[in-house]
């Protein structure tokens, strides 16, 4: 029987995180395909974490720089690693090709870190996306991470064709796998059953924290001035005093949490809004929306990767402005609403839909196993990376753990 090993930068929280949601999507897909499964991580494990043994996948502690995880590998001796995220490769990637080197290594970006983070910076300078992002530290790391890799999974078709226009990746490296969606048919509460607005989204993700100080200063106070009854509930995982200082009962900009399940909350609203200034790969909250028939306004950068040919003008705004406008024309109109909720209907099952890829990314999965010494020979690139930062990370790590022990 096949194995694989999850390598995770942290635990999966489906009900805190879209990150979470999207691993035990990559799971299943290896279960259909009749792989066992082991997940380690060196990150703590929060009690609001996945049991992940309830859908029988073991679950195991890894320690950072530390040859005890050269013993770990080299029993496990898995047919395929994967890393969560460009960290983990870079932490455990050389351990990996030196005690397994013809393992399978797929490395899950989850959306491109270094194009998050310098959308970050424009925003806080309050500038245009600078130039220099294409030669940046942070992208230098995480593209030489694509390439040590013999696959990297894509969740956004946006990102997928960045990669290779700006950096030139072959396409070959490259697997778009977006979140993978069931269709939920059921029937859901209607527009009149429904009302206020909601935003969700764990406040330890930097694009959430910034969209809710977007609602609290600018965007709320202009929604409610033209929808005085209407509250907006606030949810999401790991809120802290700064979270929660802002809500207010008399503005109806109410704070909650971490909501213990989404589609109960999603489906009382009316509205979801998702004002992100930066970001990267898919925004998980807005797949939560419209697999609840519930119609949202978001911005370029939320709806980036999402709906392909699909348009979605109604939901996706260009200002602030805009943003109000579309916000309260949704609330407001049911007509226009169901419309909204339709084409969100039309997206998961175009875009989303799980039966689309499943066979597709047995295929190549299959295709790899069997030509795997022919995929690494045309990736001289990804060979000559994986020779030179092995040699480096592999002494700086012995450094490390030679310096932890005295």
């Amino acid at each position: 029987m096949q194995s694989l090993l999850i390598i995770g930068y942290v635990w999966p929280e489906p009900t805190a995180t879209a990150a979470g949601s999207r691993m035990l999507q990559i799971i299943e897909q290896f279960k259909l395909l009749g792989y066992t499964i082991t997940f380690a991580s060196p990150a703590q494990k929060p009690t609001t974490a996945f049991n992940l043994s309830s859908i029988n996948v073991t679950a195991e502690t890894i320690l950072l720089n530390d040859v005890s995880f050269d013993t770990f590998i080299k029993q496990l001796n898995p047919n395929v690693v994967l890393f969560d995220r460009f960290m983990m490769e870079e932490q455990f990637g050389w351990r990996v090709a030196e005690i397994c080197p013809d393992v399978i290594r797929i490395l899950d970006s989850e959306d491109l870190h270094f194009l998050r983070k310098a959308r970050h910076e424009a925003v806080k300078k309050g500038c245009d996306l600078p130039k220099g992002i294409i030669q940046s530290e942070e992208a230098k790391r995480e593209i030489a991470s694509i390439y040590r890799c013999d696959v990297t999974l894509t969740i956004s078709d946006f990102e997928m064709s960045y990669l290779k226009e700006v950096y030139q990746i072959p396409e070959k490296l490259l697997w778009y796998l977006p979140f993978l969606v069931e269709i939920d048919n059921s029937l859901k509460p209607t527009f009149k059953e429904r009302q206020d607005f909601l935003f969700i989204g764990n406040f330890i993700h930097a694009p959430n924290w910034d969209a809710v100080l977007q609602l609290k200063q600018a965007l709320w106070p202009a929604i409610k001035k033209q929808i005085p009854k209407a509250q907006l509930h606030i949810y999401g995982g790991y809120p802290t005093d700064k979270v929660f200082q802002l809500h207010s009962v008399k503005d109806r900009f109410l704070v909650h949490g971490r909501a213990n399940e989404v589609k109960e909350v999603m489906q009382q609203v009316r509205v979801c809004l998702a004002p992100m200034r930066f970001g990267a790969g898919l925004k998980g909250k807005l797949i939560d929306a419209m697999q609840n028939d519930t119609p949202f306004v978001t911005s370029n950068i939320g709806a980036e990767g999402m709906f392909g040919d699909l348009e979605l003008e109604n939901g996706v705004a260009n200002n602030d402005a805009d943003f109000v406008a579309k916000a309260v024309r949704l609330y407001s109109d049911e007509k226009l609403w169901k419309t909204a909720s339709h084409q969100g209907k039309l997206v998961l099952k175009t875009r989303f839909d799980k039966m689309i890829f499943q066979k597709e990314f047995g295929g190549k999965l299959n295709d790899l196993n069997l030509n795997l010494k022919k995929y690494r020979t045309e990736n001289f690139t990804g060979s000559m990376l994986q020779h030179h930062t092995l040699k480096s990370s592999m002494y700086l790590s012995k450094w490390i753990a030679e310096k932890n022990k005295s």
